[in-house]
């Protein structure tokens, strides 16, 4: 018999994860190798437990869905992702394929998670949702546009600010100066022509990086 498809689940809600869990390994040919709360942790237990699909919120703590997946492309390649999340915009979906996804599935269609795995697993690809040939679409001809304008790292600070850290504990978090937080805080903001604190918090919200 072939060794069972070693999955990774990151979702901030316990219950969400204790579910899929459960759902996952009633499967003969599944199981769940690491659990995440968050987005940096998902791609430390991607690193460290190498499994074939890695389960993503879109909407995950200190590093969303999509830039974890941009960091699991290069940390942990072997890791095909599938996005579980209940956003469908266009815009998202072909952002987290832009990032590297394989598959976006909405939590509305829990029922296909399992065949998602599978699909993923075989290095396929799952999209969910009539919106399939028009994600194809928009991700072929380059979606993100607003979001490349930002290196990772502003990325990241964007989104941690956002979550309400101040430039001391960022700084704190990622090793460096509160001059450069300040740095990268003021080139972000300056390629996204905002100007303040609560417009930053607004484009987070409205780009889905943190909830409201």
């Amino acid at each position: 018999m072939s060794p069972p498809i070693r999955v990774l689940l990151a979702d901030d809600h316990v219950v969400i994860r204790r579910g899929l869990r459960a759902l996952i390994e009633a499967q003969s040919d599944l199981t769940v190798c690491a659990e995440a709360g968050d987005g940096r942790a998902a791609v430390e237990m991607a690193v460290e437990h190498k499994p074939d699909v890695a389960v993503l919120d879109i909407s995950l703590p200190i590093l969303n869905g999509v830039e974890a997946t941009r960091r699991l492309k290069r940390e942990a390649p072997q890791t095909k992702v599938l996005i579980y999340t209940m956003h469908e915009e266009d815009r998202l979906i072909g952002e987290a394929l832009h990032a590297g996804a394989r598959g976006y599935l909405v939590k509305s269609q829990e029922e296909d998670i399992i065949r998602a795995i599978r699909t993923l697993a075989r290095n396929g690809a799952f999209l969910s949702g009539a919106a399939y040939k028009t994600l194809l679409s928009s991700f072929q001809t380059g979606v993100a546009e607003e979001a490349a304008r930002l290196t990772p790292r502003e990325r990241e600070i964007v989104q941690l600010i956002a979550e309400g850290k101040t430039n001391k504990q960022i700084a704190e978090f990622f090793d460096i100066s509160v001059k450069t937080v300040e740095t990268h805080r003021s080139s972000a903001m300056r390629r996204l022509k905002i100007r303040s604190t609560a417009e930053l918090v607004r484009y987070a919200i409205r780009r889905k990086l943190i909830e409201p």
